[in-house]
């Protein structure tokens, strides 16, 4: 058994606001849906769970934030927060800011 696992990049340089957070999070995950996800931290977490393209549910991923620190500079402090926390309860995930 293989401990290779698929990684999905967050790029950091590619949105300043909370709109462009979850393009960036539709484009990464969603492998080019005719529809759009929803904008809240509920519709990014059912994305997180997998089943939307990309990955299978639970399958085990990485997630590689880039450009983390312009996500802190830019992001409402609790919005960034919260979303860390979801990244983080979901156990198939392992994280990476960079």
């Amino acid at each position: 058994m293989s401990d290779w696992k698929p990684t999905y990049t967050i790029n950091g340089n590619k949105f300043s606001n909370e709109k462009g957070f979850y393009n960036e999070i539709e484009r990464v995950f969603t492998n080019d849906l005719n529809w759009r996800i929803g904008r809240n931290l509920d519709a990014f977490n059912d994305v997180l769970s997998g089943g939307f393209g990309t990955f299978d549910v639970d399958e085990e991923i990485i997630i590689e934030w880039k450009n983390f620190y312009k996500s802190e500079e830019n992001l409402e402090t609790s919005f960034l927060h919260t979303v860390i926390e979801i990244i983080e309860q979901n156990k198939h995930i392992t994280f990476i800011k960079s």
